[in-house]
């Protein structure tokens, strides 16, 4: 049989068969009640309550409502179906969500792993040796030839072996707590994986669609410059216009036309980057996002909830509270090595060379074991000061995601609010400057004013509609960095894809 290891003496005498039985009962009742009268070492876990405040600031908060947004699927708010369906899309397809997912099951059978630290090991052993001793070597040289033994001798074993740590302590009970809180902490960086997903989904559609409307533009001011272009040329051809009119309209011509191009290639670059979000090969959605929608403004009113709603909201939030959880718990871990460690150990089975007298071959053997660490206190102490410092660096790491959790959604809820009226503005702007170019185009067919001002008002307009373009999109992608500051795109009530996990019994107080 196999040498147990964790044994007190290996020299005892055996105990008899009547009584090692009793000692192995007395001995795992014993660690029963010594577990339930034990709680585990090292300090309780708490979770924090970090400051927040009562409302945004009040500047800001004016604009929008403290009413609960619709965080779970906030792009409806943006009434664009296909938007919709492409976040569906990328939700089952997108490679990254798929590696969240394999870090939640990773995190499980860890959990598994360590919680089967709290059960006896039991191992099975069958095992058969022929062997056949040197007869040039002390017994057997010393012996006449007579008394030798030349025949080859078979060795049959099997049985079990059993190895069993009471975790009396509770330094396995803290490794599954940690456990625990890693299994949370991955679920919340699924969570915020989603997050991240969906808002680039949406903020790269949002790309697209301006780069649509920047096209749109481009191409109908184009047109227009051209038709200018023949104006001056009749007019040059006929007297009433010199050969710098013509000269003007074929620079802004081209100069408008100069732009598409970038304009092409952005918009193929952004189908791409979507693609990829997507996990499809490029040029997939080329077709399907072909057809230019018209953009849709935003809802007048944006809710935006009360700051203490992120911190049940926001997944780095809470990945950082079980983060913390885990170091706490990793603290009773090395806390428990100052404390004695009890178990028990043996084995059950059966020997023999022959199989003349079978019932003779039963073997056992019963140790319970004591360990106190004696020697290595200091070190064990100076592990657990270390440990300690970790949790404080995890609490300062929490309470600093959730600073810069509140910092975001106040700057997300700035640019929102100073970009929608920026794009108000422009929007005047560019109606105002239309007229006006239809306008001073009439002028100029009637030679009531010079070509100066027709130039200067389409290049205004270009430029105009262009800032107007931008600026709807960039609209939208403050309204959806908004939602993804909130932390949008997950809900408590959604079930995970791989069903729910057994958590421990343990409590925290």
């Amino acid at each position: 049989m196999l040498e147990l290891k964790n044994t007190l003496n290996t020299d005892q005498k055996p105990t008899s068969g009547a009584q090692w039985p009793s000692i192995l009962v007395a001995w795992c009742i014993l660690g029963s009640i010594i577990l339930s009268g034990c709680r585990a070492v090292g300090p309780r876990y708490k979770a924090p309550v970090p400051p927040t405040p009562d409302a945004w600031h009040q500047e800001i908060e004016k604009e929008f409502s403290q009413s609960e947004p619709p965080l779970q699927e906030w792009w409806k708010t943006l009434h664009d179906p296909l938007l919709e369906d492409l976040i569906g899309r990328a939700r089952g397809s997108n490679l990254t969500v798929k590696q969240a997912l394999s870090v939640i099951r990773e995190a499980r059978y860890r959990r598994r792993v360590v919680s089967r630290g709290l059960e006896p090991r039991i191992d099975y052993n069958l095992s058969y040796a022929r062997s056949l001793p040197s007869q040039n070597i002390p017994p057997y040289n010393f012996l006449p030839p007579a008394l030798r033994d030349t025949d080859p001798v078979n060795f049959y074993s099997t049985g079990f072996d059993m190895a069993w740590e009471l975790d009396v302590f509770g330094g396995i009970r803290r490794q599954i707590e940690a456990a625990d809180a890693g299994v949370d902490a991955s679920v919340e960086n699924y969570h915020d994986v989603l997050i991240t997903l969906f808002a680039e989904v949406a903020l790269a559609y949002t790309d697209v669609r301006t780069f649509q409307q920047r096209l749109t533009y481009a191409e109908t001011n184009f047109k227009a410059q051209q038709a200018v272009l023949e104006l001056t040329k009749s007019r040059y051809e006929s007297g009433l216009a010199g050969r710098l009119d013509v000269e003007q309209a074929t620079s802004n011509l081209a100069n408008t036309e100069s732009a598409i191009p970038l304009l092409r290639q952005g918009l193929d670059l952004t189908i791409n980057r979507l693609t990829l979000l997507l996990s499809m090969t490029p040029g997939s959605l080329h077709d399907e996002l072909r057809k230019t929608p018209p953009p849709t403004l935003p809802p007048a009113t944006v809710a935006v909830g009360l700051p203490a709603n992120l911190l049940r909201q926001r997944p780095d939030i809470r990945r950082a509270e079980r983060n913390l959880a885990a170091q706490v718990a990793r603290i009773g871990i090395v806390t428990a090595d100052l404390y004695p460690r009890f178990g028990l150990s043996g084995n059950l089975g059966w020997e023999t060379v022959d199989f003349s007298n079978p019932g003779k071959g039963i073997a056992y053997t019963v140790v319970p074991f004591l360990r106190l660490n004696l020697f290595n206190r200091g070190r064990a102490k100076a592990n657990i000061h270390g440990q300690e410092e970790v949790a404080q660096q995890a609490l300062l790491a929490y309470e600093n995601t959730v600073l810069i959790a509140l910092t975001e959604v106040e700057g997300a809820m700035t640019a929102y609010r100073e970009e929608r009226s920026r794009r108000d503005a422009l929007a005047r702007a560019s109606e105002a400057t239309a007229k006006a170019s239809d306008l001073v185009q009439t002028l100029y067919e009637m030679g009531l004013t010079d070509f100066q001002n027709v130039l200067d008002t389409q290049r205004f307009l270009t430029a105009q509609q262009d800032q107007l373009a931008i600026s709807n999109g960039q609209v939208r992608r403050n309204l959806i960095g908004l939602y993804k500051a909130l932390g949008g795109g997950w809900s408590s009530n959604t079930p995970m894809p791989d069903g729910p996990e057994t958590r421990s019994s343990i409590s925290y107080k």
